[in-house]
């Protein structure tokens, strides 16, 4: 699949068409209209209606565009996507996911729908959401089971449920949960999106947590605001300096890889060619976020 830029995912209600309409207008990198915990059971027609006829509307504004079906437990998951599966749809969002085999499942929806409405093979991404003990556990099983899979994302409020517990502001009986979801999906070569901050109150809050998200290796974060979609895009966004020295990386290592160079120094810090790759995957994810931004102007 191709790379996305994912800083910020914000959560639409599939049966609410005024904030529907509000979000072609927002700077959120993606939209995903909910058909799941935001939607109840007597509402999930309408939502599956207005679902299908705002995805073209939401992809005209340059909003990367997924929904949220619900779980494939509660046997609706094939009808939400006979609403959802239609040119300019990005991506499904599964919920609950725990296996290989939950994707898998849903990869084989996918494909039928595309088939019998001509829309390109494999164009539709997953991500499964991550929200269970046993989901934890099969993370990089998860994030490694289908080439559709663009990022995995982490659901706090329902896994610390299951703990028996409920999420906190330091974010202590989610660490391990964190740490593995994110190092699971690198390791799958794909992004891991945190989950949402909510307390819609306390940015500051937000503004932390985010910062922790990115220091253990997520690319973006899931919100449920439009006014935290601004400072989770700055935070996972690389500064100037950082980009001043990703090029200076390039550029130095580059002209030490054609004097058969392995390794170099750059103010007093050791580059080889790890570094290097790091550096040219951070330049590509800025040129992504440009051309992104500059569609949405």
């Amino acid at each position: 699949m191709k790379m996305m830029v994912l800083r910020s995912m914000l959560y639409v209600p599939g049966n609410n068409m005024r904030m529907i309409h509000k979000a072609c207008k927002l700077n959120a990198d993606a939209v995903i209209l909910d058909l799941e915990d935001a939607v109840p059971i007597d509402d999930k027609e309408t939502a599956r209606i207005f679902i299908r006829d705002s995805i073209e509307m939401l992809k005209n504004s340059g909003a990367t565009v997924f929904v949220r079906v619900n779980s494939l437990s509660t046997g609706l998951t094939q009808e939400d996507l006979e609403y959802a599966i239609r040119k300019g749809l990005d991506g499904i969002m599964l919920p609950k996911c725990e296996s290989s085999s939950d994707v898998i499942e849903l990869e084989n929806m996918i494909s039928k729908l595309e088939r019998n409405r001509g829309i390109e093979s494999g164009s539709i991404a997953i991500m499964p959401l991550i929200e269970t003990t046993r989901g934890v556990l099969n993370a990089y099983e998860i994030a490694s089971s289908s080439k559709r899979i663009v990022a995995i994302g982490f659901g706090a409020v329902d896994f610390t449920r299951e703990l028996g517990t409920s999420p906190s502001k330091e974010g202590i009986e989610i660490l391990y949960a964190r740490s593995h979801i994110a190092i699971s999906a690198r390791a799958a070569n794909i992004l891991s999106i945190d989950t949402p901050w909510t307390d819609i109150m306390d940015m500051n809050g937000l503004i932390e947590d985010a910062k922790m998200a990115r220091r253990l290796g997520f690319n973006g974060k899931m919100l449920i605001h439009p006014k935290q979609i601004n400072p989770i895009n700055e935070i996972f966004t690389p500064s100037s300096e950082e980009i001043e020295f990703a090029k200076k990386i390039v550029e130095e290592f580059e002209k030490a890889q054609k004097m058969g160079l392995g390794a170099i120094s750059i103010e007093g810090m050791m580059i080889d060619i790890a570094n290097y790759r790091q550096a040219k995957q951070l330049l590509t994810l800025v040129k992504l976020i440009r051309e992104r931004e500059s569609k949405r102007r």
